[in-house]
């Protein structure tokens, strides 16, 4: 780039995506006269889904605004919670984020999720033509232009990739209602609907179920009930929800 030299600055929760010697104060970046100042942030490593306000000399502009030399610019973060106009939220996770989708689907939030690696090209198109917000730790998957929506998970344990998530966009959250394996409807179930499907201790311990309407799973108060349980009173206490079912399969 050879170009009008503006002056950038970052907010601290973009530091991460950023050479050390932009994460504090004010840094000079030289551009190419032509660019947008999307690109131009996108290019010093920052996804677009993670900015909010772009402002220039104090001035709020869009991600299309063309720099002019000797401008500042602010480069925000987005605000939480975060608004997904046109759409019921909605999302799709890729392959690495396995955990947290199943911990979104056992708060009624509803968490598409690829379990084998079909690609960056094939989840930003599932990602549009199902109007899902993607949520990844791949940087490349979350530039691509077709994206519906994204946004970048920041942790690798999945407690506060969960918290994460709810935070910044505040689903509506009614647990024990979604199948944690595919995602479908749960419906409850007698005991002589699902016999066939239990095994023999299973079916003398416990006698309330549910069953997946979409991929025919059973689901009852299991060993791991008390875990999962923790998990869903800890997200309604910090979140709020809709409440739902008190019913937990054993996993």
């Amino acid at each position: 780039m050879n170009g009008p030299e503006i002056h950038i600055r970052f907010a601290p929760a973009l530091g991460l995506f950023v050479p050390a010697v932009r994460r504090t104060g004010r840094t000079a970046v030289t551009t190419d006269g032509a660019s947008t100042l999307g690109h131009v942030v996108e290019s010093l490593g920052v996804p677009l889904t993670e900015v909010g306000t772009l402002l220039v000399n104090g001035r709020t502009v869009p991600v299309s605004h063309v720099p002019a030399v000797g401008e500042e610019v602010e480069v925000r973060g987005v605000e939480r919670p975060q608004q997904v106009p046109g759409a019921p939220l909605r999302f799709l996770l890729d392959v690495h984020l396995g955990t947290l989708a199943r911990r979104l689907r056992l708060l009624g939030v509803d968490a598409a999720y690829e379990s084998e690696d079909i690609g960056d090209p094939a989840l930003a198109a599932r990602s549009a033509a199902e109007r899902r917000v993607m949520l990844s730790r791949d940087r490349g998957l979350l530039r691509r232009r077709e994206l519906w929506a994204g946004a970048y998970v920041y942790s690798h344990r999945p407690d506060d990739q969960l918290r994460d998530v709810l935070e910044r966009f505040a689903p509506r959250l009614a647990p024990w209602t979604r199948c944690t394996a595919c995602n479908g409807q749960l419906t409850e179930a007698r005991k002589d609907q699902v016999r066939t499907r239990l095994e023999q201790g299973t079916e003398r311990t416990y006698d309330v179920f549910a069953e997946c309407a979409a991929c025919g799973k059973v689901y009852w108060r299991g060993a791991h009930h008390a875990h999962l349980d923790t998990i869903v009173k800890d997200a309604l206490r910090e979140f709020g929800g809709a409440g739902g079912r008190g019913d937990g399969r054993a996993a």
